[in-house]
């Protein structure tokens, strides 16, 4: 990329600290060589080299400068917080995370601690408001420069406006950070760095699908430790569908007998526990429960929601007990999950056997209904038991493309059966989450990293208004055929292909330089989630998931 003098807009971040500002311009305008020495590199097409053309970051900043400088980092690397929320724990369990993966080698570094450049990470958080919600802001601004007597700013120096756009700039700057083997040392190649960068999109999902195979809580906390190094921020938790019901309801104890077994389930406890780990990574979860199809495992342990013992879903519509089993499980799940989105299903709803069902068929003849409109009926009836919870709905796109004019206006619609959802639904006011499931599927093994990366959630939307309402993405990750022995090498690297797409401005990562640029830095960004402990598959596999086909660096495969 092209030197670009930085530019602050107001509007993004206000900074406080004017010599902030001032001094990192001067950066620019200034060599800042003084009193540097060369440290040597070992470099190949793997290591994040001074030399390189290429800039080793992924998701890619919208907007970056750097030099030709190396600088080494004390492996005693310290914090210093300031503003309102510079100190806040979650900021300062983030720092030991990243600190704890940029030392993961330990070596006899050939320098004392007097020689390093890098000695602390100073960030600046100006709010104290650490509220997790869709469209917080996650901007940040980056400067890495060594302090040589021609500028007071030196060290590393983060400044956002909340501890989530803080984390964002942490990832960044871990990334930054190599192991030189030949020094033993930590060194940052390419400085001065100045990074200002914000997300494309406030909502940048992964979904996980725990009914089709049941995952532990702790591959579930692997899962979103990985989705903050590619800044995603939110897991649609897809807990219950047909096959199994492994979430505690305490308003209505028997549903988890519909889990696989006694200890594939999840608590109420369980499941706190995942939202707020995902907090402390700037993520937040969506759950969803599929209704009124995809129910059948609800009647396990309650058989009258099953219209008969032949007919197991739809979920029975003609009873008001349906409705307060589902009121129960929403007021359950509103204590566990904050976000303000909740995802009510609604898709692939075979109404048939309504209508052979006789106490269903009677209900729908006295009030003049068809299995449509008692569709339609089941899902209205839903939103609103969500709606008077304070949550937003969010429905698969069936239900748009069936009685759009019926949905309440506050309604997501989520596409997936393909593209051409979104327009429509912009333009009749509704917000949308892309999804295509011909490009966004990740059980889709034959989409390859290109499919991912070239997708653009805005195709079809001229409109500046209409663009917006298009809240972003999310890449499906459905389990019928993973489970923890290879669903990280399913997610990963392809969603990190989408996770550039959704953060990434168009100008700065174009589909049209997908074989140019894309494709080096997708592959370092593969091999740095397999040093993160990330089972991340080969990037240019014809089949997603497959193993190498022969010996190689993993590098360049």
């Amino acid at each position: 990329m092209s030197t670009r003098f930085p530019t602050i807009n107001p509007n993004s971040l206000h900074f406080s600290h004017f010599f902030f500002t001032i001094f990192s311009i001067c950066l620019y305008l200034t060599p800042i060589i003084t009193n540097s020495r060369t440290i040597p590199t070992i470099t190949s097409p793997s290591h994040l080299s001074d030399d390189s053309s290429t800039t080793y970051l992924w998701p890619l900043p919208s907007e970056f400068t750097s030099g030709n400088e190396t600088l080494t980092v004390n492996p005693y690397l310290s914090i210093s917080g300031s503003g309102n929320g510079g100190n806040s724990v979650i900021v300062r369990d983030a720092f030991a995370r990243y600190k704890s993966i940029i030392f993961k080698h330990v070596g006899r570094s050939k320098f004392s601690d007097l020689d390093y450049d890098v000695g602390k990470v100073n960030v600046i958080v100006h709010s104290s408001d650490e509220e997790l919600q869709l469209g917080v802001d996650e901007s940040y601004t980056l400067l890495i420069a060594k302090s040589n007597g021609l500028s007071i700013i030196g060290e590393v120096t983060i400044e956002a406006n909340t501890v989530y756009g803080a984390l964002r700039g942490l990832e960044t700057f871990s990334q930054l950070c190599g192991f030189d083997y030949g020094t033993k040392t930590v060194q940052i190649y390419k400085a001065p760095w100045f990074i200002k960068d914000k997300p494309r999109f406030a909502f940048r999902g992964l979904l996980l699908d725990t009914s089709r195979h049941y995952y532990p809580i702790e591959i579930i906390k692997q899962i979103i430790e990985s989705m903050s190094y590619a800044k995603l921020n939110v897991l649609h938790w897809h807990i219950i569908d047909e096959q199994s019901f492994p979430l505690e309801v305490p308003a209505y104890p028997k549903l988890w007998k519909g889990a696989y077994t006694k200890w594939e389930r999840y608590t109420v406890e369980d499941a706190s526990e995942i939202v707020n780990f995902a907090k402390m990574r700037g993520i937040n979860v969506m759950a969803e429960i599929d209704v009124p199809g995809h129910a059948e495992s609800w009647g396990t342990g309650y058989p009258d929601l099953w219209p008969s013992s032949s007919c197991r879903e739809p979920l029975d519509v003609s009873k008001n007990f349906t409705f307060e089993v589902l009121s129960g499980i929403l007021q359950d799940m509103r204590d566990i999950f904050p976000f303000e989105l909740f995802h009510l299903g609604g898709d692939e709803v075979n109404t048939d056997c309504w209508k052979y069902t006789p106490h269903v068929k009677q209900w729908l003849q006295e009030r003049n209904m068809t299995e449509k409109d008692a569709y339609q009926y089941f899902v209205i009836k839903g939103q609103e038991i969500a709606i008077s919870k304070n949550w937003t709905p969010v429905n698969w796109e069936e239900t748009f493309n069936t009685f759009a004019e019926k949905l309440n206006p506050k309604t997501v619609v989520h596409n997936w059966l393909g593209p051409g959802v979104c327009p429509k639904a912009v333009a009749q006011g509704f917000k949308c989450i892309y999804s295509n499931q011909g490009v966004w599927y990740l059980d889709h093994l034959d989409v390859q990293w290109d499919g991912f990366y070239d997708a653009e959630p805005l195709e079809g939307i001229t409109d500046s208004t209409e663009q917006k309402l298009v809240i972003g993405g999310e890449v499906c990750m459905w389990s019928e055929t993973a489970d923890p022995s290879n669903v990280q090498q399913t997610i990963w690297p392809r969603a990190a292909a989408a996770a550039e797409r959704l953060w990434t401005s168009k100008e700065a990562a174009p589909i049209s330089n997908t074989s140019e640029t894309a494709l080096t830095r997708l592959q370092y960004f593969r091999c740095l989630l397999t040093r993160r402990g990330v089972q991340a598959s080969p990037v240019t596999n014809f089949y997603a998931r497959s193993p190498p086909s022969g010996p190689g660096s993993c590098y360049d495969q």
